[in-house]
């Protein structure tokens, strides 16, 4: 079992981590990625070093998921095999439930089921404003975007099954981004996943934190607002087609499967090649097939509410609003689990096998010396 912990900045708390959990279980292999802290925090870094850790630095900071990512890529090649547990450096995670969490990816393991154990805070207590704020918007952008609840999507503290740590690696983000693409993709991965309640911990009103509830937040709502603006496009598409066409023919429902056979075209290439780009490595047609199955039964759907609307006096435009409306939330969460999706629940060997490896990242080993971890 490897403990990995990004670090940029630390602070004291990342020695004393380090000393309790070597002073806890001695046959535990702690990597630290120093992500580009410079030459001010070098003691530090020299200190976790003393105790046992192996350090990988990078010369500039490149962000946490980049940093995971390296940690990664170097224990796949040193310790290949073994299960992994990462951790933040602040102070956040105890040594307790790091440990907690390390015991029940083995437990899952023996059982044959291995799982991403996720250790979820309760929020309870004195926790600042600011993390408060921050972990409700990410749980409710998260359930929208992925289709399913955690309690904590931002939790650092996570156990990786080794045979899942490949694919872990090669999703998308170098920030805090990647470790919510981890959780948005794994369902559509076939990877399970469950929550460990942990402690809440905050020092010093978690002022160690890097984390921006605003701006990083929002890259976890990425894939919602590419989807979003895709159906905006396809929603122009459909209805000056739609209504062209009726003034036109002054025929509705022929006008209606018209419209929506132009409009969902535009929509299908975008979503395929932008809102669920790694969705390529799956194979067009089948995509099509669900696809266009799926715009049957949104097609039924929008006659059935245009013309009950329109019966009822509605302009056609606001009746058109109103439906596509109704639509949407459904549109997005079958297109995920559903049409892009389900070419993805595979094994995960087949799905290593089919998805290119990422290069490893580049990386340089500090000269720190390391009593476990050469």
């Amino acid at each position: 079992m490897i403990v990995l912990i990004p670090a940029f900045e630390p602070g004291p708390a990342l020695d004393r981590l380090v000393r309790e959990l070597v002073a806890a279980e001695p046959a535990l292999g702690i990597v630290i990625v120093d992500d580009g802290s410079g030459p001010d925090y070098a003691s530090v870094f020299a200190a976790v070093a003393a105790e046992g850790a192996t350090v990988l630095r990078h010369d500039t900071n490149r962000g946490k998921g980049a940093a995971l990512k390296t940690g990664i890529a170097h224990i796949l090649a040193a310790h290949p095999g073994d299960d992994v547990v990462t951790a933040d450096a602040d102070g956040q995670h105890t040594p307790r439930d790091i440990l907690r969490v390390a015991d029940a990816v083995r437990t899952d393991a023996d059982a044959g089921a291995p799982a991403l154990v996720l250790g979820c805070r309760g929020f309870t207590g004195a926790v600042p404003a600011r993390s408060r704020v921050g972990n409700a918007l990410a749980r409710g952008i998260f359930r929208l975007a992925a289709g399913w609840s955690l309690s904590d999507t931002q939790t650092g503290l996570r156990g990786i099954p080794s045979e899942h740590l490949a694919w872990v690696r090669d999703q998308w983000g170098d920030r805090f981004e990647f470790e919510q693409n981890v959780l948005l993709q794994s369902r559509r991965a076939g990877i399970a996943a469950r929550e460990l309640p942990i402690a809440t911990v905050y020092l010093e009103g978690n002022a160690s934190s890097h984390f921006r509830p605003v701006a990083d937040s929002w890259r976890v709502a990425l894939p919602l607002a590419l989807f979003t603006g895709s159906s905006l496009i396809a929603f122009v598409v459909d209805t000056i087609a739609l209504l062209v066409l009726t003034a036109l023919t002054g025929l509705l429902v022929p006008s209606i499967i018209a419209a929506r056979v132009l409009s969902a075209s535009v929509n299908f290439a975008v979503n395929r090649r932008v809102v669920f780009g790694d969705a390529r490595r799956g194979r067009m047609p089948g995509q099509a097939l669900r696809y266009g199955v799926l715009a049957v039964a949104l097609l039924a759907s929008n006659v059935v509410w245009l013309e009950a609307l329109t019966d009822f006096g509605i302009p056609l435009l606001l009746a058109k609003i109103a439906t596509e409306a109704v639509l949407f939330v459904t549109s997005y969460g079958v297109q995920r689990t559903f049409v892009f999706g389900r070419a993805e629940l595979v094994s995960d060997a087949d799905a290593r096998h089919r998805s290119p490896i990422a290069a490893t990242a580049r990386m340089d080993t500090e000269s720190y010396p390391s009593r476990r971890n050469p």
